[in-house]
């Protein structure tokens, strides 16, 4: 387990940078053959991507929701997300083909993303008595007085709203 930082904390990441969720739901739970090959695909895609930091994900954590997996991911641009999507020498683009060719829409499986785009300084975070968490795992991980006691002076810190 990750020591836990007493006080509170706050993130900080340069620039424009790209929040990926990520998951799965399994709409057929007693169908394993369907939802195995997904659910076993994006360990794969993020030990690959961790021996490879200049494809550009910067972090990510994971959690379970209602329906079955949820990745947060953090990226330093769409445009590198898309091109690791995209390349059929990474693990993404063969996993995404067996998908379609073992579920495609029977509904047994379900997939889904959002992807978010964050200008530079539009994005606020507060972590107490945390461990380096999310946005701070991915960036620079700095007590709250260096960006502001408050969510509006952090985002005013930040050149955001």
């Amino acid at each position: 387990m990750a020591p836990v930082t007493p006080g509170r904390m706050t993130a900080d990441i340069d620039g424009e940078f790209v929040v990926f969720l990520i998951g799965m739901r399994f709409n057929r739970p007693w169908k394993v053959g369907k939802w195995w090959g997904a659910f076993t695909a994006m360990p794969r895609m993020l030990r690959e991507l961790a021996k490879h930091p200049e494809l550009g994900l910067l972090g990510w954590m994971s959690t379970i929701g209602s329906g079955g997996p949820v990745f947060v991911q953090y990226w330093r641009s769409a445009e590198q997300l898309q091109s690791f999507a995209r390349n059929p020498d990474f693990a993404h683009l063969p996993a995404w083909r067996a998908f379609n060719r073992t579920v495609g829409g029977s509904g047994d499986v379900g997939v889904w993303h959002e992807t978010y785009a964050v200008g530079a300084g539009r994005y606020e975070a507060l972590y107490v008595n945390m461990p380096r968490w999310g946005l701070a795992a991915a960036g620079e991980h700095l007590p709250v007085a260096r960006k502001g006691d408050t969510a509006a002076q952090r985002m005013s810190a930040d050149g955001g709203v």
